[in-house]
């Protein structure tokens, strides 16, 4: 049994209009016809009237050749080709053509009716576009089978629409297991056929139509829908057999496909698969092919879902190798298997091969006081955890030391280097945690923040590392002194007294609202007062304005001038209040006045 197969007509059709080629050869011989348009049209009529009788020559021929066939002396009739391919006719046995030699269509016609007589039976109009393709010469006269494909001049998207494809028996002997393929476009959805076909996973859809005739025809209508504007292309094929006895030696190829790859890896990591497919039978098989579908989470190194090689042609014994990287998307368990086939439906399968993709997750928190005074340290507190399911190795958590302050010490080994001090903790495996402190000393008042991080090999998802600030507001202590001298002591009655009033922040933050408050025994009498703020008397009393603020180590001064005006042990009494002071304080100077 000998196999015939063509590669039929590309049929591409716009949804604002149609147009119609053969794939291959006739695309480069539009040229030709087009230039022997204008004379094929003048001529149809003459042709038409002799459809008839030359169909009655070639069935002639046709049963002459079959004769010829079985007797062994068939003649070769000439095969329409192109550069780069060769057709041929050989003791029943039709050769397709090679690449780029897919025979030229015997033509179709612009009017749209019924051919009477002759083939093809097709013409083009009333909304129909139909090309035809005689095989395997290009020539009905010299042909065995004939395809004509009518495709509406538009279509409109999302509505279903029909095209016919029509197979014709050209010679006067049955053709045996007849079948045609249609492989539309991407644009493309099936509906339905009648007869119905099988469809592929790529799309394609195959009718078996089993046997045909002398001159019998057999038409498939098919079903479909535009999904989008644009173009639609459908290219169909077509295979037969007929009869021809000969003593075929009987091989038995078989196909060996084993896929091996890591049992665990990280997510950041390429996944390193390998493939083995050998022939492990008698003889050899052709066009030997490896597919693998990649489990959803795991994609190629360039995006794809599926990995494909191309073995070619293994003779027995003969094995080839592949290898392919992947990534994973997402962590979890991936199963999945690989298959091989070959010419003459010689298939195998690798078995299961499991990978787990773990990926590490880092987890970092910092501590430290609130508050601390001016000359104390601080301590930052910092712990990393892994809480993903694969080990972080590499794992380094590094901690700036803050502006104004000065590195003390680390724990654990950490190095201070270009002010930031860095610890190296190597692996963490999972649920794994590291603390490590660090201390500082403030060398003055202000909020003290900075921020640590860890990062680890494949740890997140973007590559950055995990971070945790904390802050520490420093401040200082304000030590206020009060002193109060008087200048002239003892002194006589009716001369006038001159105390002088030191307040200073001996401490290390500012004070703040400082008041005054003079008082003055019943022998002495306000004169002035100056200083730091106005001073008014009130009585015996001589009350200050506050202070607003004095800074760590200034001092502020004030004078109170009073005159005595009776002798005695007098006492000149001083209070002090401010926002820092949480209780008055007194001071008192002793003046002896005398007669």
């Amino acid at each position: 049994m000998s196999r015939q197969k063509f590669t039929s007509m590309l049929l591409v059709f716009a949804l604002a209009g149609v147009t119609a080629w053969g794939c291959a050869s006739q695309q480069r011989s539009v040229g030709t016809q087009q230039r022997s348009s204008a004379s094929q049209e003048r001529s149809s009529t003459s042709q038409e009237r002799s459809a008839t009788s030359q169909e009655r020559s070639a069935s002639s021929q046709r049963r002459s050749a079959s004769d010829q066939q079985r007797s062994g002396t068939a003649r070769r009739p000439s095969p329409t080709t192109r550069p780069g391919g060769t057709a041929s006719v050989d003791g029943g046995r039709t050769a397709a053509a090679a690449p780029h030699s897919t025979p030229a269509p015997t033509g179709s016609s612009t009017r749209g009716m019924t051919r009477r007589g002759g083939w093809p039976s097709h013409m083009s109009g009333g909304g129909m576009t139909w090309s035809s393709m005689a095989y395997p010469t290009g020539s009905a006269s010299t042909s065995a089978l004939g395809i004509e494909k009518g495709m509406p001049s538009e279509v409109r998207v999302n509505q279903p629409f029909d095209y016919e494809i029509v197979v014709t028996n050209l010679t006067g002997e049955t053709l045996t297991d007849v079948v045609v393929t249609d492989q539309p476009g991407d644009n493309f959805a099936l509906n339905s056929s009648a007869p119905r076909g099988r469809v592929g996973g790529d799309g394609t859809t195959t009718w078996s139509i089993g046997s045909l005739g002398p001159h019998e025809s057999k038409t498939i209508r098919v079903n479909g829908t535009a999904r989008a504007e644009g173009t639609i292309g459908a290219c169909s094929t077509a295979t037969y057999s007929n009869m021809l006895c000969a003593t075929v030696p009987v091989v038995a190829p078989r196909l060996r496909l084993t896929k091996t790859g890591p049992a665990e890896a990280m997510a950041c990591d390429d996944i390193t698969y390998r493939f083995e497919v050998a022939n492990t039978g008698t003889g050899s098989i052709g066009n030997v092919r490896i597919s693998d579908p990649l489990p959803a989470g795991l994609v190629s190194a360039t995006g794809g879902r599926t990995l494909t090689f191309d073995a070619g042609t293994l003779g027995p014994g003969a094995s080839k190798t592949f290898t392919s990287t992947v990534r994973a998307e997402r962590t979890g368990s991936f199963q999945n298997q690989a298959t091989a086939s070959g010419e003459g439906g010689v298939t195998a399968s690798s078995g299961t091969v499991t990978t787990v993709v773990r990926q590490p997750q880092l987890q970092i928190t910092k501590s430290c006081a609130e508050r601390q005074f001016i000359g104390r340290t601080i301590e930052y507190t910092i712990t990393v955890t892994n809480t993903g399911d694969g080990d972080a190795r590499d794992t380094v958590i590094s901690d700036p030391i803050p502006s104004g302050a000065q590195f003390v010490s680390a724990s654990d080994g950490g190095r201070n280097a270009g002010g930031s001090v860095s610890w190296n903790i190597g692996t963490l495996r999972p649920n794994a945690s590291k603390r490590v402190t660090m201390r500082v000393s403030p060398t003055g008042a202000g909020t003290f923040r900075n921020t640590a991080s860890a990062r680890a090999h494949c740890a997140g998802t973007d590559g950055r590392p995990v971070t945790a600030s904390c802050q520490t507001v420093v401040t200082g202590i304000p030590a206020i002194l009060l002193e109060v001298v008087d200048i002239d002591d003892p002194i006589q009655v009716g001369n006038n007294e001159t105390y002088v009033i030191t307040v200073t922040n001996q401490g290390s933050a500012p004070d703040t609202n400082i008041r005054l408050v003079i008082t003055l025994e019943n022998n002495q009498s306000h004169v002035s007062n100056s200083g730091a703020t106005r001073g008014t008397a009130r009585g015996q009393q001589v009350v200050f304005e506050p202070l607003a603020s004095l800074g760590p180590k200034e001092k502020a001064t004030w004078r109170v001038v009073a005159k005595c005006n009776g002798a005695g042990d007098t006492r000149f009494a001083v209070s002090m209040t401010s926002d820092q002071l949480t209780r008055q304080v007194q001071e008192t100077e002793a003046t002896n006045i005398y007669e």
